[in-house]
């Protein structure tokens, strides 16, 4: 049976802000408890989606009481407490376990440009910090190609009692299958178009940006497949592509995801930069792809 400690369909939750650009909780505490309702059993915060780089220490702890307060008891709550600077990670750790955190996601240090040693010192530190349990989050894409977790260090990081789990961005699916092979860490897909193929090589489930926005056509994927239907799982996933390559064109799905929220009523608001918003022309290609890659979706979301 594959092990599901963070949840098994989480959302990146995007965080809302008010027109001004300020934090906006009650936005927060609504998106989330759509989510929920909609069938996401975790959210995870103050991640890429969630614009972590520009938000502040103070709002990151905001954020995750708002969110534990509205679904904590429906959802786990995993927050984002990576940086490159391994004392503030463990200073937002611990944050965010006073905060009421059910778990921690934490990226590879970037731009220093660490060893593995180094690597694996950092994140088992941040572990060592609290009693929560560590999603690891290995994206090489954003943190630099040399801060990609190596096989030998996550053989070395899976013997840690409190890191369970890896978010897979490294776009190296014989590492992810080697480690899971050999080792009892759960493995979250975090790349869209690898949700399906990493289910079925045994990975735990996804943590996905689409589904601030389509929800239930993602979860729908793992159930078919999950419930033996691989024909229907494959044709849900290859329905959903085309949507999942508009969402994620901007280099960050953010930017996409927040546009559209914004255009169905739901709690988004504008990026902070250096992002920039979706413009009008943006926007309206999104909900014509919405419509045809996840028509529910589009009715379930104009109608909450």
């Amino acid at each position: 049976m594959t092990l599901t400690p963070f949840g098994r369909t989480a959302a990146a939750m995007i965080t809302p802000f008010d027109a001004d650009g300020a934090l906006d909780l009650d936005g927060a505490s609504r998106l989330a408890d759509h989510l929920v309702s909609a069938g996401c059993d975790a959210l995870v915060l103050s991640g890429t989606t969630g614009e972590a780089p520009t938000t502040t220490d103070a709002e990151k702890a905001e954020l995750v009481r708002a969110v534990v307060a509205a679904v904590g008891s429906r959802a786990f709550i995993t927050a984002g407490v990576g940086t490159n600077d391994t004392r503030h990670s463990v200073e937002l750790a611990r944050q965010a376990a006073a905060a009421g955190a059910h778990g921690l996601i934490v990226v590879t240090p970037y731009y220093s440009r660490p060893t593995q040693d180094g690597i694996a010192d950092h994140l088992s530190t941040v572990a060592d910090a609290t009693g929560l349990p560590v999603l690891l989050y290995d994206i090489p894409g954003r943190t630099g190609a040399g801060t990609a977790l190596a096989y030998d260090t996550l053989l070395r990081l899976a013997e840690h009692p409190r890191i369970l789990g890896v978010k897979d961005c490294a776009y190296d699916p014989l590492k992810s299958a080697r480690v899971l092979g050999a080792t009892d860490l759960a493995y979250y897909s975090g790349s869209e178009e690898n949700n399906l193929p990493l289910r079925a090589i045994g990975g735990a489930g996804f943590v996905s940006t689409v589904a601030n926005v389509a929800p239930r056509e993602v979860i729908a994927i793992l159930d078919a497949f999950d419930a033996g239907d691989t024909a229907e799982a494959t044709r849900r996933h290859l329905a959903l592509a085309p949507l999942v390559e508009a969402v994620m064109s901007a280099g960050v799905g953010t930017v996409m995801a927040k546009a559209l929220l914004r255009a169905q009523g739901l709690p988004s608001g504008p990026v902070r930069g250096p992002l920039k918003d979706a413009d009008a022309t943006q926007t309206a290609e999104l909900l014509e792809q919405l419509r045809r890659s996840a028509p529910e979706a589009e009715l379930v979301s104009a109608s909450a």
